[in-house]
């Protein structure tokens, strides 16, 4: 079945009425292809649709050669170019294709933001549209499916993730073999071959170690050790583990008080269904011991989505003090701070007294399986 993404009339629209270069970034397999395809069909004009892996485009546009490119995209209305970070030079070539041809509208999809981005950011500057596409999103389930159907498969949703092709197959068995193949195919090929990194095995086992903090803070001195690697290193791997759309960061929040935590971060997962691939986890969400830190990862990461997806730009945060005292997460906004602690029982949790006196002006509340609809959509 196929899932309408929550950005597809938006993208219409826009490569409808600009002529702006539009760029889709999300990991592999999250649906790119398959949203651009959609939206082209949609406005039914002319397409060139090319696979960047194939030699023959990738020649033509990694030359410099205007008349070439033009020879290949003549007679067409749109370009899409899939997966177009594997072409050297993508940036300035597609940017002297576009200065002569600005009637011709342009896509790129990329799934490896480090790479692509390196490449168009200065020369196309000023020319773009982009975008993120994530796992499906709850916010785009409900349109196919009933909030009963979705609560029923929440515990799904927190082992296996939402992975488009997940909802195509039938069997569990089949789900789990295809997230364990998408954890190792897509980790190494694009983190690994693109960013020529030495130690292959040394980014997996730090991936496991992340695995098991969701939801602590994160010591990159005690991750090298570990690891045996340096500072440094680690802070690279992390750094390339989120521009390939695999982990995220969320920093501490402090107004600079001694009392508060805001040198270290916590980290989680894109995905839950890959997280647990890593660690080879796929028990049902009851029987868990990290059924907490899989339900915070769950509702920062469709919150973190929503406001994607509607554009809604927010500062996103932690709240930690030295004596202990925690919230989970934090949206700034508006000149306002809006707080919430997550609970996966029905527990109605009170605001820290340091935080209530600290921040006055802030508004609190809480999540859990009962009323977390209202927090995700």
């Amino acid at each position: 079945m196929y899932i309408q993404r929550y950005i597809e009339p938006r993208l219409v629209e826009s490569l409808t009425k600009s002529n702006d270069i539009h760029i889709v970034y999300g990991a592999r397999q999250v649906g790119k292809t398959t949203l651009i395809n959609k939206v082209l069909d949609k406005i039914n004009r002319k397409t060139l649709r090319i696979n960047a892996d194939e030699l023959v485009y990738n020649n033509v546009f990694s030359k410099r050669d205007l008349r070439l490119m033009k020879e290949l995209t003549e007679g067409y209305k749109v370009l899409f170019i899939d997966e177009a970070q594997n072409i050297q030079d993508i940036g300035i070539n597609i940017k002297i294709l576009h200065d002569s041809m600005p009637e011709l509208k342009i896509v790129l999809s990329g799934s490896s933001s480090f790479d692509l981005a390196n490449k168009i950011s200065e020369p196309l500057t000023g020319r773009t549209k982009t975008y993120i596409l994530y796992p499906i999103a709850i916010s785009e389930l409900i349109n196919s499916y009933n909030k009963f159907e979705i609560r029923q498969s929440l515990s799904d949703y927190l082992t296996i993730g939402t992975y488009p092709k997940l909802f195509n197959l039938e069997t569990r068995k089949e789900k789990i073999s295809h997230l364990l193949e998408l954890s190792s195919s897509y980790l190494y090929r694009d983190i690994l071959q693109l960013a020529n990194i030495k130690h292959s095995n040394r980014i997996y086992d730090l991936l496991k170690l992340l695995s098991f903090q969701i939801g602590n803070l994160i010591s990159i001195n005690e991750l090298a050790q570990n690891l045996k690697l340096s500072y440094e290193t680690v802070e690279n791997y992390i750094d390339l583990l989120e521009k390939s759309f695999v982990i995220f960061r969320l920093s501490g929040f402090s107004k600079n008080l001694r009392k508060e935590i805001k040198k270290q971060d916590k980290i989680y997962f894109y995905d839950l269904g890959i997280r647990n691939a890593v660690i080879n986890n796929f028990s049902n969400i009851e029987f868990r011991t990290d059924r907490g830190q899989l339900w915070e990862n769950f509702l920062i990461l469709e919150r973190m989505k929503l406001n994607s997806y509607r554009e809604e730009h927010k500062n996103l945060y932690f709240w930690r003090t030295y004596t202990g005292a925690e919230i989970d997460f934090i949206e700034e906004y508006n000149g306002k701070l809006h707080a919430y602690e997550f609970k996966w029982g029905t527990k109605t949790p009170k605001p820290p007294k340091t935080w209530l006196e600290t921040y006055k002006n802030t508004t609190f509340d809480y999540v859990n399986r009962e009323n977390f609809f209202d927090f995700i959509l």
